[in-house]
């Protein structure tokens, strides 16, 4: 079997992803979707606009032609962003070695189709073994070696332990967990969560209001989660709460920082004109809310959120509309 992986996707995770797994020597593949992009990072040999001060490893080889990733891989990471999965998938699907898995990155749920990545895999490329990679994972703090742990979820038992050990390092502790609905769920709606946290941070609302906010998100991510099949456990993990806290509180997380420019006055889409890359709780939060329509599950900070971003409904009366909700037992809407 070639020790051979190839990454799809040369934005700040997909890059950090090469990084760790070119450290133990295994040859690397970086997919990018354009020469011009490719011969930028071949010559710098680091990625400037997303991780600058990062140096790739001898073994990660830049790549745009879709014909390298015909070559054996032991298995492809799949890192663009989620509103570009399907078509990335069309695209270099015809090309992929057909014995080798796919792990999607990627945190999202599809706009029309209210589908998860790995469905999206599963709609394009039928058959394909496929894994899920979800945690607390700042693109800037892993490539810099800073330690931090994440869960890889697959059906496979098999699939998800040869992942784990691949990524694995004395920097990066990765587990498995079979709930691949729960990872990837938490993976998607924790970054709408975080775009709510940043509009308390833009409004100066404070520690208190914040914690509010994360904890009856979380409160939504678990009833959104378990309607669609996932384990209720999952949430109380890495995937869930470990990246709910790092998404909600860092500055370095797109989501968080979009939420906060909103509420600062700067309209959306100017905000992620701003930001470094992708906020994906912004294209995500159509596919949830659709999702949650259709198993009945009532999630009030995800409806504010969307309408403050596309709506333009001024954030203070976003907060008056949710402080103003009947009272609730906290713990009605949750499995027991």
């Amino acid at each position: 079997m070639t020790d051979q992986v190839g990454v799809i996707g040369a934005g700040a995770w997909g890059t950090t992803i090469a990084v760790l797994l070119a450290g133990s020597q295994r040859p690397v593949s970086l997919w990018t979707h354009s020469a011009e992009s490719a011969e930028r990072l071949a010559h710098a040999r680091s990625n400037e606009r997303y991780l600058p001060g990062v140096v790739f490893p001898p073994n990660v080889r830049i790549v745009t032609d879709d014909s390298y990733l015909a070559e054996p891989h032991r298995f492809y990471v799949l890192a663009v962003p989620s509103a570009h999965v399907r078509a990335t998938l069309r695209q270099v699907g015809p090309h992929l070695h057909p014995e080798a898995p796919i792990l999607s990155v990627v945190k999202g749920i599809e706009q029309a189709t209210f589908r998860r990545m790995t469905q999206i895999v599963a709609d394009e490329l039928p058959g394909r073994r496929v894994a899920a990679l979800s945690g607390p994972n700042l693109a800037r703090e892993i490539a810099a070696g800073k330690p931090a742990g994440s869960v890889v979820a697959s059906e496979d038992a098999e699939l998800a332990t040869e992942i784990a050990v691949a990524l694995s390092s004395d920097r990066f502790r990765v587990y498995t967990n079979p709930d691949v609905i729960g990872v990837e769920m938490c993976g998607a709606l924790k970054n709408v969560v975080a775009l709510a946290a940043g509009m308390v941070d833009g409004l100066g609302f404070g520690d208190s209001g914040k914690a509010g906010i994360i904890t009856r998100g979380l409160a939504e991510m678990t009833r959104l989660g378990v309607a669609a099949g996932a384990h209720p456990l999952t949430f109380a993990g890495l995937a869930g709460v470990g990246d709910l806290i790092a998404t909600c509180m860092s500055p370095l997380s797109r989501n968080r920082h979009a939420g906060e420019l909103i509420a600062s006055g700067v309209p959306w889409p100017e905000a992620g004109e701003r930001l470094s890359g992708v906020a994906e709780g912004v294209w995500t939060v159509d596919g949830a809310l659709g999702l949650a329509k259709s198993l009945g599950v009532e999630m009030p900070i995800a409806e504010r959120v969307r309408a403050v971003v596309f709506d333009h409904q001024p954030p203070m009366a976003a907060v008056a509309e949710l402080m103003a909700r009947s009272p609730k037992d906290e713990l009605a809407t949750l499995t027991r």
